[in-house]
């Protein structure tokens, strides 16, 4: 309970920081990458669910076309065309989900966490939603390192949404839960090590 109310935030400002001014050149390039090919908007922000219900505002670089939310579903599949050349090499090496490092560092999430959710499918699985929102949602855990690929698995679903809802969701919540009995210091910084190995990987 310490580590959760102390710690844990200290360990996620300071290198969330870290990050930030470490990867701020690099950040640069992909921004100027992303307005070259189209013109369109840097960041990708939509809403998600938050610690106890709490909506916020997630940062990611865009991977997809403006408006993309409007023209199909609102998870993705390995060959969908409405992401971007960048796109496709930004989500190949996860590069698209540094900019949590931003929603890390205001407060909104940890490093380490159940990886947070849009409300319209957390909804559908309220009662274990009640549980995993007890605390803030996070870049890594053990269901993002299963699904680090989840795109490929979702690539031949006939409907994506319906195989996302009903076969990945309740996978992914147990990893939540799995989590949340482990929780603590040498579990984070022994998630964050994996994380950053299968990217390198």
């Amino acid at each position: 309970m310490l580590y959760q109310k102390y710690m844990k935030r200290l360990m996620d400002f300071t290198l969330s920081l870290i990050g930030l001014i470490f990867l701020f050149p690099f950040f640069t390039v992909i921004a100027l990458l992303i307005k070259l090919e189209d013109g369109g908007s840097i960041f990708f922000r939509q809403e998600r669910v938050g610690q106890n219900w709490k909506p916020f505002k997630i940062f990611k670089f865009r991977t997809m076309v403006e408006n993309a939310e409007k023209l199909g579903a609102l998870v993705t599949k390995g060959n969908d065309p409405r992401v971007t050349r960048i796109g496709k090499f930004l989500r190949k090496y996860k590069l698209d989900e540094f900019p949590q490092l931003i929603n890390v560092l205001k407060g909104d999430m940890s490093l380490v966490g159940p990886r947070p959710e849009v409300y319209k499918y957390a909804e559908k699985y309220k009662d274990d939603y009640d549980q995993i929102l007890k605390v803030k949602p996070g870049i890594t855990d053990y269901a993002a390192l299963e699904y680090i690929d989840e795109e490929k698995i979702l690539e031949n679903a006939d409907n994506t949404e319906k195989v996302y809802i009903e076969r990945v969701l309740p996978e992914k919540i147990e990893y939540y839960k799995k989590y949340l009995k482990n929780i603590g210091f040498f579990t984070d910084l022994k998630l964050i090590l994996r994380t950053l190995l299968r990217i390198i990987r």
